[in-house]
């Protein structure tokens, strides 16, 4: 199984329902003049964490390629 595919698939999605739930967020805002539940205001915050963790992943996976690749002397 290749982990760097998935992790790149799930990043992909997670971007999804961050983008998702901004909307949302700006939606409910629009929608009502009061300040809208915490749910709504926090709720992007779980995926953007999530994107943090799988995205410096995938920054980092291309280095480790290049350390694990490099004949040994």
């Amino acid at each position: 199984m290749n982990w760097g595919h998935s992790i790149r698939q799930g990043h992909r999605w997670l971007s999804i329902v961050f983008t998702l739930t901004v909307i949302a967020n700006f939606a409910a805002r629009a929608m009502d003049r009061a300040e809208p539940s915490p749910w709504i205001t926090y709720s992007p915050l779980p995926p953007l964490f999530l994107m943090l963790v799988s995205g410096l992943y995938l920054f980092a996976l291309p280095y480790t390629a290049k350390r694990r690749s490099r004949p040994r002397a």
